[in-house]
């Protein structure tokens, strides 16, 4: 009797059972973002090191922040400073086109306006204001919400009013509550937390920044410890305490520092005063000396943080995403993948930060253009170079902290336990994870065999 070989299993079954078999090269990726989800605990290790490079930071922090602090300083404001006028809030009731003097009544070239007063000296009662109307003075209308300035002198002579503002308390009021809900619904718990370091950040710059300028510190050493304190605060609020986001703090702090160094260099070297126009007022309403161009420095240490936290918070969430993709990749590897990942959102980050400096400044750039100068004599300019210092040593600041903040999450990553597989098998992200962390030019996803039914015999 002849014994018989089993006959050879079609190509698809072994396709099929290949694929069934589970694999245990990487867990499933969940892509990356400016978010994170739950942080694993890190190893020993792990929080060994980050904290040798973050507890000088923030040591250094807390002590700039009692150095520069103006404990007992008394800030002269309002009346002290000279500042006799106080705002009166009130309703245009009537405007009537007429003549700007009584001399001429038949010129026109005004608007007398009716003014109902609602608080002040005076609330209920009603004045005359005569505003001109040319293209340099907003227009008026009955039932507009305007703000009086009031001189302190009789309150029932009009003279003593002026009308300098409209008032936009409601809607104001009513866009904050819209941006907040939007964060809410969105980013939900997280969300909240990202609210409450948006009101951490104004309490800084309000309680810490602004008085110790006043007082007389160092204007970009001031912004250099505001920033830190900022970036401790919120980020550890947003984003939790984790080896993630004290490898963002990390590379925010060392690119904040470039960008504070850089500044400085090339201010000294464009020589930029600072002085502009508002800069000039404030000294000459304070009657002492602020270092201007420190006040400039500091206008781009604080500017930047906001896009700084942007970028190496998505660095480090990318970096970390890779790793879990593919626990066996090495530093090398979880660099240049990151790196890859960073080209993209650099090139967006620092368009937007051009984007809104040219934004801020476009009436004074419309006024260059109509000035007959050229290229040249317009950039050069001393309101121009400074805004032209601004977004190029934010832009570097910015182009270095993906390279900075990827190297710190890849030697952070590495050094963190593998984590385990969350269920079997290999889906289309796993391969995709792989493919970018590793470089793979090969095809990602691929076509499943046609299933052939084995001819007669």
């Amino acid at each position: 009797m002849t014994d018989r070989r089993p006959a050879a299993e079609p190509p698809s079954h072994r396709a099929r059972r290949r694929r069934g078999r589970p694999s245990p090269e990487a867990p499933p990726i969940t892509g990356h973002g400016h978010g994170h989800g739950p942080a694993e605990p890190a190893s020993k290790q792990v929080k060994r090191v980050l904290a040798v490079m973050l507890v000088p930071f923030a040591l250094a922090t807390v002590l700039g922040v009692l150095l520069l602090y103006p404990f007992g300083h008394h800030q002269r404001t309002g009346a002290d400073l000279g500042f006799g006028q106080s705002p009166v809030n009130a309703e245009v009731v009537s405007a009537v086109a007429g003549s700007c003097t009584e001399d001429a009544p038949e010129q026109g070239g005004c608007v007398h306006l009716g003014v109902r007063m609602a608080d002040g000296p005076r609330p209920g009662r009603t004045i005359q204001q005569v505003v001109p109307t040319d293209p340099g003075t907003p227009r008026f209308a009955v039932g507009d919400q305007v703000v009086l300035s009031y001189s302190g002198a009789d309150p029932d002579d009009p003279s003593a009013y002026q009308v300098v503002d409209f008032q936009r308390g409601t809607p104001l009021l009513v866009l904050a509550l819209v941006f907040a809900a939007a964060v809410l619904v969105l980013g939900r718990w997280q969300g909240f937390a990202a609210l409450i370091g948006l009101g951490l950040s104004f309490v800084v710059l309000v309680g810490f920044v602004l008085p110790a300028i006043l007082a007389g510190q160092d204007p970009l050493l001031v912004a250099i410890v505001g920033a830190g304190l900022i970036m401790f605060a919120v980020l550890y609020l947003t984003h939790g305490v984790s080896a993630r986001t004290s490898t963002a703090v990390l590379g925010t702090l060392l690119s904040l520092a470039m960008i504070g160094l850089l500044s400085a260099v090339f201010s000294a070297a464009t020589s930029l005063t600072g002085l502009d126009e508002d800069t000039s007022s404030l000294m000459g309403v304070l009657g002492a000396p602020i270092d201007a161009r420190g006040l400039l420095l500091a206008g781009i240490v604080i500017g930047a943080l906001g896009v700084l936290d942007d970028v190496t918070v998505t660095q480090t969430s990318a970096v970390w995403e890779l790793r879990r993709a593919n626990p066996t990749l090495s530093w090398r590897q979880l660099y240049s993948a990151g790196l890859r990942i960073g080209r993209d959102h650099v090139s967006s980050a620092v368009n937007t930060l051009v984007l809104a400096y040219a934004g801020a400044a476009l009436p004074m750039l419309l006024a260059y253009t109509l000035s007959g100068r050229t290229f040249a004599q317009i950039v050069t300019s001393q309101a121009v170079a400074q805004e032209v210092v601004r977004t190029l040593v934010g832009s570097i600041g910015l182009v270095a902290a993906v390279p900075i903040t990827t190297a710190i999450a890849a030697a952070v990553a590495v050094r963190e336990p593998a984590q385990r597989p969350r269920r079997s098998g290999v889906s289309v992200a796993d391969r995709v994870g792989r493919a970018a962390a590793t470089g793979a030019t090969s095809a990602t996803v691929r076509s499943r065999a046609p299933h052939r039914r084995p001819g007669p015999r």
